[in-house]
């Protein structure tokens, strides 16, 4: 079966063409799935022939919420989406004054094993298609009754661990044939896979590339991001450059503040070095609370003073608020519940 919402719309023309049906019937189609249509019985102008043949050769991903919290702190809304094959994936809409935002899953689990992080400690089991990353979009939007301006792709799963299906959906997804999103209100973030950062740069896609560095050396960043054995601070960092020089594109890097592990102001000292003269911002997150990892977030004044020390270097830096804190729906909170029989 043909995944109808994953293709281009040429793709979709040459489907048509191929088959014998009418070049302009493939606008028709599209303009039903971009309006969410899930069933092909319903997009009432496509000939009876039309109808028959994609049903018997054609699917339309949905995401289906299977559980709904929204935090009474702040309005944050955590969904738990499941998808054909009962794979289940969580993602977030946060309401800030320039819009909502969505922050969306690129695979069901994760590889990567950031000890900080839930999603890794409850295994892998595939990447998500372009459709089915659409479709999460498309879900939170009808649930909430709101237009969703700006994506990030920082939910469950590595980006660029799934790099053809996630390019395919960022084109897709800032497509006029689809939600229309520019780049510009897209970010993607990675942990660090260093070829994949090389090849994204080569496309020049203007999205904003955020970067999880969490520490300043490669003794203390292996502790906690495994991938940092594959591609050390140096090769990662070079990478980043040569990002910064092709798309003109200020990175951003992520820092998780753990308390006593890497928020001392000589980590700040070595993190400002580390990062002088590139074009970047480093956005400090207190670590939140995971089970299976005791890791405290950094106290107000650790933050603060971080904050400080990177600013005397020239470095621009700023805490990320935390938000749907008490729904789990903060960074390295999210995981698979209904598969841990949690709904």
């Amino acid at each position: 079966m043909i995944d109808i919402k994953s293709l281009f719309d040429f793709e979709i023309e040459e489907l048509l063409i191929n088959n014998g049906f009418q070049k302009f019937r493939a606008k028709q189609v599209l303009s039903w799935l971009q309006k969410g249509t899930t069933d092909f019985s319903l997009m009432t102008n496509l000939p009876k022939p039309l109808i028959e043949f994609l049903d018997a050769n054609c699917y339309i991903s949905t995401a289906t919420i299977e559980r709904k919290q929204v935090s009474k702190i702040d309005g944050t809304v955590k969904y738990l989406f499941s998808f054909a094959d009962l794979q289940c994936v969580e993602s977030v809409v946060m309401n800030y004054h320039h819009g909502y935002s969505i922050c969306i899953s690129t695979q069901v689990g994760c590889k990567m094993g950031c000890t900080f992080c839930a999603t890794g400690k409850s295994g892998y089991s595939r990447n998500l298609t372009a459709s089915e990353m659409l479709a999460q979009i498309e879900s939170a939007q009808k649930d909430l009754g709101v237009r969703i301006s700006n994506i990030v792709l920082m939910g469950m799963g590595e980006p660029l661990d799934n790099y053809d299906n996630v390019i395919r959906f960022l084109k897709l997804v800032s497509s006029e044939h689809s939600l229309n999103i520019g780049m510009r209100h897209i970010s993607l973030s990675t942990c660090g896979v260093v070829p994949r950062i090389y090849e994204l740069a080569d496309l020049k896609l203007q999205l904003t590339l955020s970067v999880s560095l969490h520490a300043p050396d490669d003794e203390s960043r292996s502790k906690t991001m495994p991938i940092n054995n594959a591609y050390n601070i140096s090769e990662l960092l070079k990478a980043c450059r040569y990002y910064i020089k092709k798309t003109n594109r200020r990175i951003s890097f992520e820092y998780a503040l753990i308390d006593s592990v890497n928020d001392s102001d000589e980590y700040a000292r070595k993190l400002a070095l580390l990062l002088k003269g590139m074009l970047c911002h480093v956005n400090l997150i207190p670590v939140n609370s995971v089970k299976g990892a005791n890791y405290v977030k950094s106290k107000i004044e650790r933050q603060k003073s971080f904050v400080d020390i990177l600013s005397e270097y020239g470095i621009n830096a700023t805490v990320r608020r935390t938000l749907g804190s008490d729904i789990d729906a903060s960074c390295g909170q999210l995981k698979r519940k209904y598969k841990e029989g949690g709904i």
